[in-house]
């Protein structure tokens, strides 16, 4: 077994890190999501091949863009800006 690609291994904990920023603004809640987001990610521990790695990382950054779409969402419902509008 090969030890993986050490920018690899950068790239997978950066993208980790901003999740966990992320996902303090989650609908559900910080305690929600991040036990799952580190389960994810546990789950994915055991790769090697750089490719799989580089898929797995595509997927956390999908999941990314999602996870910013539904915060933007959430800040942009009718009832978060409620007081706010005249």
């Amino acid at each position: 077994m090969s030890p993986p690609n050490q920018e690899l291994r950068t790239q997978v904990i950066k993208i980790y890190k901003e999740l966990l920023y992320l996902i303090r603004d989650y609908p559900l809640g910080y305690h929600y999501a991040r036990p799952r987001l580190h389960n994810a990610f546990m789950s994915q521990a055991g790769l090697r091949d750089d490719e799989q790695i580089k898929k797995a990382i595509e997927r956390a950054e999908f999941v990314k863009k999602e996870i910013e779409a539904l915060c933007v969402q959430k800040l942009c419902s009718p009832s978060a800006t409620s007081g706010l509008l005249f």
